[in-house]
C-alpha cells in the first residue's frame, strides 16, 4: 500500500504543474503564432511597407499628370504640350517632323 500512496500523492503534485505548463504553452504558442502574434505582426509591417511604396508610386503618377494638366489650363495654356498632346491623340505629323517610332511596350506616357 505505500506504493500506490505514494504514487498518489506524486500524481496530485504534478497535476496542476502539468496543467499550468500546458496552458502557458499555449498562451505562448498563440503569442508568435497566432492571429495577433508576433510572425502576423511582421507580415502586417511588411503589407504596410508594400502599401506605402505603391502610395508612392501613386502620388508620383499624379502629381505628374497634375502637371501636365496644368499645362492645358485656359488661364496657362501651354501650346507646345497641347500641340502634342493633339498630335498624339490624332496620330498626324507635320512634314518637317522625325518622327521616332516606340515599340508596343514602349510607350511614350
Amino acid at each position: 500500500m505505500g506504493f500506490w500512496r505514494a504514487l498518489k500523492r506524486r500524481v496530485k503534485a504534478t497535476v496542476p504543474f502539468l496543467f499550468f505548463a500546458a496552458l502557458a504553452s499555449y498562451f505562448v504558442w498563440h503569442s508568435i503564432h497566432g492571429d495577433r502574434g508576433t510572425l502576423a505582426r511582421e507580415e502586417r509591417q511588411q503589407d504596410i511597407q508594400d502599401a506605402r511604396r505603391q502610395l508612392a508610386a501613386a502620388q508620383g503618377e499624379l502629381s505628374a499628370m497634375q502637371r501636365r494638366v496644368a499645362g492645358l489650363r485656359n488661364d496657362a495654356l501651354d501650346r507646345d504640350q497641347l500641340e502634342e498632346r493633339s498630335r498624339a491623340l490624332l496620330n498626324l505629323a507635320e512634314p518637317q517632323d522625325i518622327v521616332i517610332p516606340y515599340g508596343p511596350g514602349q510607350r511614350l506616357y
